[in-house]
């Protein structure tokens, strides 16, 4: 199996540290693609990808688009960004369309799961989820959580704009472990 996970931080410091603990901790082959100093343009919604079965724009999406392809699982960790996910991560989101112009159903049956990293505790990070798992379900990309009690959604955490601060985020821990479980269990169920 492989997962691929995306890390839409512009900067690469506590989302990124998150996203590399989750897929260290993962059973099978994990490929990172941040956005960090990449050339990522937002979609025209000019439907030349209707017509052509591929992007018009040319930039690091290509990157994007192959691992999407290839990948059994999908991890979207975003920072939390005007109280929901990044800009980058929502290029990212539009511009799959082009995928979707290939075929529909895709990314269908794949499974996916949020991560969302808030300098506040409560800085948007559902709202960040919400955005991540109503994705997974326009593509058919299956979304998972690590259950009630703590991680509905799936993991958040609170950096208190820290690298050394987000280290101690037990409860954002346990979220991600309580949710990575989950993820793996989808994915040893259904792919």
């Amino acid at each position: 199996m492989k997962v691929f996970g995306i890390c839409a931080s512009p900067r690469n410091s506590t989302t990124e540290y998150i996203l590399e603990k989750a897929l260290q901790k993962l059973d099978c082959e994990t490929v990172m693609f941040t956005c960090n100093n990449k050339d990522l343009k937002p979609c025209l919604h000019c439907d030349y990808c209707l017509e052509n079965k591929k992007c018009i724009i040319q930039d690091d999406m290509g990157e994007v688009y192959e691992n999407l392809l290839n990948a059994d699982g999908i991890i979207l960790a975003t920072p939390v960004q005007s109280g929901s996910i990044s800009a980058n991560l929502s290029i990212i989101m539009d511009r799959t369309r082009a995928l979707e112009a290939i075929d529909y159903n895709i990314l269908r049956g794949k499974i996916g799961m949020s991560i969302a990293v808030g300098g506040d505790r409560t800085g948007g990070q559902d709202f960040a989820h919400l955005s991540n798992i109503t994705y997974f379900m326009i593509h058919g990309i299956i979304p998972v959580s690590g259950g009630p009690f703590g991680s509905n959604l799936g993991a958040s955490f609170w950096s208190q704009d820290s690298i050394d601060e987000i280290k101690q985020d037990a409860y954002g821990m346990e979220s991600l472990d309580r949710t990575l479980h989950e993820f793996e269990n989808f994915l040893n169920k259904y792919i």
